[in-house]
């Protein structure tokens, strides 16, 4: 790939313009993230460094760095030593909530998959007495919001069983990734109750294979608990790609 040459620090460019008393690091940033966007300073191109940066647009060379630091963040540009501060995309990284915000729940399910069948597994293999009380109580939740008047009180119900496995594998990061995943399962779940009264449709509620599930854990089966918590979540994933 091409790389443009450094860029005199004197070359004339159009005027940034100075900015109010806010917070200005923000501004500051923002303001330079409008010159990268708009084609000013090209990927590959040298910025004009602190002092030039910080007379243009009106602030202290500390403010300039701090904002410099932030685009370096969000992946615009790249220090290199002893060379200066270079462009290096026109549009900042996205996060990974926003990524999953933007993903379709069948895609998230997949993935989901993977790691509850593990964590299961997992939690087969490592659960102390402590996880098996908290599973235990998670699933007499999840009955008796299964028995109360809120569908969204069964879904979250249902939601923090499914942790309490997860946490029973003591993966912490294992854990994260689950924590990550909640919200866009949970804004799934949601909408499916919108297409299908989840109580009237399943009178069971999926009792038995959370029971199984549970159950396995206790014994200290590993392959048992995997198979049934991929028999469920496959089995509301069907729901959801059907739009029950």
């Amino acid at each position: 790939m091409l790389i443009a040459p450094p860029r005199d620090e004197g070359i004339r460019m159009a005027p940034l313009g100075r900015l109010r008393p806010s917070p200005l690091v923000e501004q500051a940033a923002q303001r330079l993230r409008e010159q990268i966007a708009d084609g000013s300073w090209p990927v590959g191109t040298r910025l004009p460094g602190e002092t030039t940066l910080a007379r243009e647009l009106g602030v202290g060379r500390s403010t300039v760095r701090e904002a410099l630091r932030a685009l370096a963040g969000a992946g615009l540009v790249q220090a290199r030593q002893g060379a200066g501060v270079f462009v290096i995309a026109t549009e900042p990284d996205e996060d990974w909530p926003a990524r999953l915000r933007r993903a379709s729940v069948a895609d998230v399910y997949e993935i989901r998959m993977m790691l509850e069948v593990r964590a299961a597994e997992l939690a087969a293999e490592r659960r102390t007495d402590a996880d098996l009380d908290a599973l235990r109580a998670a699933l007499g939740a999840r009955d008796a919001a299964f028995a109360g008047p809120s569908t969204e009180g069964f879904i979250d119900a249902d939601i923090a069983l499914h942790t309490a496995v997860v946490a029973a594998a003591h993966n912490p990061v294992l854990a994260d990734l689950f924590a990550e995943f909640v919200p866009v399962l949970r804004d799934g779940l949601l909408d499916l109750a919108t297409l299908v009264d989840v109580r009237a449709s399943d009178t069971a509620h999926g009792r038995a294979a959370h029971a199984a599930l549970v159950d396995a854990v206790a014994a200290g089966d590993p392959e048992a608990a995997g198979r049934i918590i991929r028999a469920e979540l496959t089995r509301t994933l069907r729901a959801l790609l059907q739009g029950r």
